[in-house]
């Protein structure tokens, strides 16, 4: 039976999702045997410090800083206890503090923006293009004689524009941090994301693709950069990691446990098959739906390396808000779990109209924060990004888990199709 006479679940018809789907936990998800058993290790030599324990023994944080270094493509590299902290360590690595502009995309989660604050500096927003990531022509708009740094987000999985952020960034002498926190082990043009910057910035919460629960990593191939974040992550990791006496900086404690660091060294190396599963089931998915999409008028998330992309989600556009918004509620009702990427009044920190804390200027002490270090006068309204809203607006997403069935794909293509046969 052809899917446009096919009743939509929404209209009262049976759902077309009748198989569970897995949630999208993709590393945490994969959690085995392998992570038991480095935790045990850990455990019972009672080493969970990373310098010191009851017996001697090697690293686990030190063996996964030196994996993943290798891994991604980069020199050197700091674990840390966040995302988060992986942004703040790597600002502070490359120089940035008070009153310096970065400039960050407008569609992010907060973090990549309260890093900014957190070392001094001032987040400057900057539209998103059709990939959903920084926009290099709207950075070079946005640059002033404050502006310091670029941080371009690998947001959702997709890498940026990479050769365009990293052009604008040579030519105006800025630095460039990649918020790779979505997109473990993507690339672009053969490179891995994290590597092609000054420095990049990796989360392991229990979201991301491979975690530890929480925790991070700085990577970078510039070796000031690395000392100024060792330091800076450590209060004393100027002396622990051989800085002379005299170059040591005072720094705080984001340093990640031996037990965090046992558990993302098997997860680190699931990497790739994660990666390749997802590829392989967006690839499935996107298939099946691609003639309906030409009939309908519906276009992709654009890709700047599809080969590169992380394959977290499928992203469509509609013609506008109003159809998007029909169109996910109707999917939704199938059991494919979809959603809008922005909906006025419904708050997400995802996207910069609710960075509250941000958008006011607040600041832990009335005399103090970026913004009153900060030369000139900054301005934040929820209009200062319109074309980065309207995509997100009339944008559906689906997660891509890599542990989606065959059985699972072929239903999912099921409500797709019916919906957009019917609603678009």
């Amino acid at each position: 039976m052809s899917t446009s006479t096919v009743k939509l679940a929404i209209e009262g018809g049976p759902p077309a999702v009748r198989s569970p789907l897995p949630p999208m936990y993709p590393g945490g998800l994969r959690i085995g045997r392998e992570e038991e058993e480095a935790v045990l290790e850990v455990l019972r030599s009672k080493r969970l410090f990373r310098y010191y324990g009851p017996t001697p023994g090697p690293s686990k944080v030190a063996e996964l800083e030196r994996e993943f270094a290798a891994f991604m493509g980069a020199p050197y590299s700091v674990a840390v206890t966040s995302g988060s902290a992986a942004l703040i360590c790597a600002l502070i690595g490359l120089g940035i503090g008070p009153g310096d502009e970065v400039i960050v995309p407008a569609y992010t989660w907060i973090a990549s923006a309260s890093a900014v604050l957190a070392a001094g500096g001032v987040p400057i927003l900057a539209e998103c293009d059709e990939s959903l990531t920084i926009d290099p022509t709207d950075i070079e708009r946005r640059i002033t004689p404050r502006t310091k740094a670029i941080i371009p987000v690998h947001m959702r999985g997709a890498p940026c524009d990479m050769d365009g952020v990293m052009a604008v960034a040579r030519k105006h002498g800025l630095k460039v941090l990649e918020d790779t926190a979505q997109a473990d082990g993507a690339s672009y043009r053969g490179r891995r994301l994290g590597s092609i910057g000054d420095a990049g910035a990796f989360s392991f919460q229990f979201n991301k693709i491979i975690t530890c629960g929480e925790g991070g990593m700085v990577i970078t191939g510039d070796r000031e950069v690395w000392k100024r974040a060792v330091m800076y992550h450590d209060v004393i990791g100027g002396a622990r990691n051989g800085i002379p006496e005299e170059e040591i900086l005072p720094g705080v404690n984001f340093r990640m446990t031996e037990l965090q660091g046992a558990v993302m060294l098997a997860q680190l190396r699931k990497l790739d098959a994660l990666l390749a599963d997802m590829r392989r089931n967006k690839a499935m998915l996107k298939a099946t739906i691609e003639d309906v999409a030409a009939r309908k008028g519906i276009t992709f998330r654009k890709e700047n390396d599809l080969a590169g992309d992380a394959a977290i989600c499928l992203v469509f556009y509609l013609p506008d808000a109003a159809r998007a918004n029909t169109v996910a509620e109707a999917l939704q009702a199938e059991g494919v779990g979809a959603s809008v990427l922005y909906r006025p009044g419904h708050s997400d920190y995802h996207v910069y109209p609710y960075w509250t804390p941000i958008m006011r200027q607040r600041t832990w002490h009335p005399d103090g924060g970026p913004w009153r270090w900060h030369a000139g006068e900054v301005r934040y309204a929820p209009d200062a990004c319109p074309r980065t809203l309207d995509l997100l607006g009339r944008a559906v997403h689906l997660d891509i888990s890599p542990d989606l069935s065959n059985e699972n794909i072929e239903e999912l293509a099921e409500g797709l199709n019916k919906v957009l046969s019917a609603k678009c």
